[in-house]
């Protein structure tokens, strides 16, 4: 893992009334209340039904709005600023979170294929915050 001391911000893509978005933020503030991702990863939602969910949204250029919810890490550098964590392998099959991992960042997104049935499962999010930690300590 990256030094104790790498903080990242996990941003949690959203809308108000939807199940599948109450589901990850129940199961993603579950792992990170406990270790090792406690303290470490903090969780930010944002609400796509505000004008400050849409810019950050927008400002990803990554996601897919018909596959919310969706999640991206970012790692907080010295300075106290967010930088999107590139996907060291993008493209890569990835027998835990399939075709819902993003392609240039950490990140997953909903897939609501017949193979991805639209969960995100509690694996899935814990894959991302290892490889966000691998790819930090690269």
């Amino acid at each position: 893992m990256a030094e104790d001391s790498q903080k990242y911000v996990v941003h949690v893509f959203g809308k108000e009334g939807c199940a599948k978005c109450a589901m990850l933020n129940r199961r993603l503030d579950a792992l990170l209340a406990s270790p090792p991702w406690q303290g470490r990863f903090v969780k930010k939602y944002e609400d796509l039904g505000t004008e400050d969910g849409l810019v950050a949204f927008c400002l990803a250029q990554c996601l897919n709005p018909s596959r919310v919810p969706a999640m991206l890490v970012t790692r907080v550098g010295a300075d106290g600023r967010e930088s999107y964590i590139e996907n060291p392998n993008p493209g890569a099959a990835d027998s835990v979170c399939r075709r819902s991992r993003l392609y240039q960042y950490v990140g997953l997104q909903t897939d609501y294929s017949a193979e991805g049935k639209g969960i995100i499962t509690p694996e899935m999010l814990e894959a991302v915050l290892r490889d966000a930690d691998r790819a930090a300590a690269v």
